[in-house]
């Protein structure tokens, strides 16, 4: 069986409320008709099975975020485009997702800390000020952003779909979807 190009990682990062699930739900249908295989690992999902063990402490979170980027390197190996939404507040991790995996997007979700707390549905950030939870990222542990991300999405003013369509956009311009069917150029 001859397999087509690899795929590759397109690893969404930022604080929680950022909009990277609403982000990546709106990429996978965007990839899908661009003829690629593409699923979402939704960091909240993945906690739920294969990382349901750990806790939020750093070494927790490093651990999941290796967890995630395994899965990531049999999916993109396999010529699949793994959509990764996880906080992953550590550089150390996300650098060792990109040695995982290989070839990797780093994404990052630039959304602004009061933003992201008028969009927290879930009520995190008001816990985590009133001493509910505690190692919180954006409150009491830290969010390290990129350094040198392939792409940045300012979402404060744009929807979902209109920051999938800027990652797109992104993408074909630095050329990730270079001979696979609906790209540019195939």
């Amino acid at each position: 069986m001859t397999r087509g190009p690899p795929g590759f990682c397109i690893w969404l990062t930022g604080l929680p409320s950022a909009g990277k699930t609403s982000i990546g739900k709106e990429l996978i249908p965007r990839l899908v008709a661009r003829g690629w295989y593409a699923d979402l690992l939704d960091g909240d999902e993945i906690r739920l099975g294969i990382s349901a063990d750990l806790g939020f402490d750093r070494k927790s979170r490093e651990t999941h975020a290796a967890r995630v980027a395994f899965l990531s390197k049999l999916l993109a190996r396999n010529g699949a485009i793994p959509v990764v939404t996880l906080i992953s507040p550590y550089r150390t991790s996300r650098a060792h997702a990109r040695t995982t995996i290989g070839r990797f997007v780093e994404v990052y979700v630039n959304t602004p800390l009061d933003v992201c707390e008028v969009r927290d549905v879930k009520g995190l950030y008001k816990k985590a000020r009133a001493g509910q939870i505690k190692e919180m990222t954006g409150v009491d542990d830290p969010y390290e952003p990129p350094e040198q991300p392939e792409i940045v999405v300012e979402t404060q003013n744009l929807t979902p779909a209109q920051s999938a369509e800027f990652i797109i956009a992104e993408l074909d311009r630095q050329g990730w979807f270079a001979g696979k069917p609906g790209s540019p150029g195939s």
